[in-house]
């Protein structure tokens, strides 16, 4: 069961393409790790200021073995200045992929 995440980030007033560059310089190594299927950041195209990155990961250890990598690492302290709050995160699997619990 592969793993969809959405990253939310909102940049803050003037750091727009700074936020921009920073995503963008993830997407290679990212997509170089062990699990990474996508990662892919996009803007809107009236907000500017507003992001997203959708990835695509094999499982949640995938996932979490990003979180630890040095480029994430790097990232999340640039994201520190650049944002006007904290990113989110939204981790979607397939309709027919629903945890056990949650069928009926």
């Amino acid at each position: 069961m592969s793993l969809t995440v959405i990253a939310v980030f909102d940049a803050a007033r003037g750091k727009e393409d700074a936020l921009r560059t920073a995503l963008e310089a993830m997407i290679e190594p990212s997509l170089d790790e062990p699990g990474c299927l996508a990662y892919q950041p996009y803007v809107d195209p009236n907000r500017p200021g507003n992001m997203v990155i959708i990835e695509e990961w094999t499982d949640r250890a995938a996932l979490e073995r990003h979180f630890g990598t040095p480029h994430f690492e790097h990232v999340a302290r640039q994201l520190e200045t650049l944002l006007s709050r904290p990113f989110t995160l939204r981790h979607l699997t397939e309709a027919g992929e629903a945890a056990p619990a949650a069928r009926r």
